[in-house]
């Protein structure tokens, strides 16, 4: 009686011991492609979201700048390292790759510069000439972040490549498990 109660009379052909592992199998399996579908699902979203843009910094003991690249335009703020309070008054000038671009105020405090020269991917070193009344204060900084050229959509692709790997080869062994619970039975 006791032997029965642990398993011990049960054999290996016993539906009810082969429908516990199967259970556990398949349930196995279920969070497995569960696991692996949100993964390529948050992969996915990642390779659509757009790339944050590139940063450039520069300052000095007076003057803090801080530029944000979008393609082929520069924005740029300007504010005071004092009391951080932003400085709208000032003729800004850009310097990088051997030219020097004026900027020009834009709506909200800022400024801005537009070139192709900006779309070229790599790193660029930027010199920012401030002039507000007599004075004149020179900030440098280097663009960082840059965004990569080309678009994602090779990214895309290996993805969907991975995505479609997994599932033959999840549904590969699927097919094997299959064939080993008809060849147990």
């Amino acid at each position: 009686m006791v032997a029965v109660a642990n398993g011990a009379g049960r054999t290996p052909a016993d539906p009810r011991r082969r429908g516990r592992r199967a259970y556990s199998r398949s349930r196995w399996a279920a969070w497995l492609s569960a696991a692996f579908w949100l993964s390529a699902l948050s992969v996915a979203t990642l390779a659509n979201a757009a790339a944050a843009p590139a940063r450039v910094v520069a300052a000095s003991a007076d003057y803090r700048l801080v530029g944000l690249l979008r393609g082929d335009t520069l924005s740029m703020h300007v504010s005071r390292v004092l009391d951080g309070a932003p400085v709208t008054d000032a003729v800004v000038s850009v310097e990088f790759r051997g030219r020097s671009y004026p900027a020009t105020a834009t709506v909200d405090g800022g400024y801005s510069i537009s070139t192709p020269q900006l779309a070229i991917a790599g790193p660029a070193a930027f010199a920012f000439e401030i002039r507000t009344g007599d004075a004149t204060q020179t900030l440098r900084g280097v663009l960082t972040g840059a965004p990569k050229t080309g678009s994602g959509h090779g990214r895309v692709r290996q993805l969907f490549w991975w995505v479609l790997n997994f599932s033959v080869c999840i549904g590969f062994l699927a097919l094997l498990s299959r064939r080993r619970k008809r060849a147990d039975s």
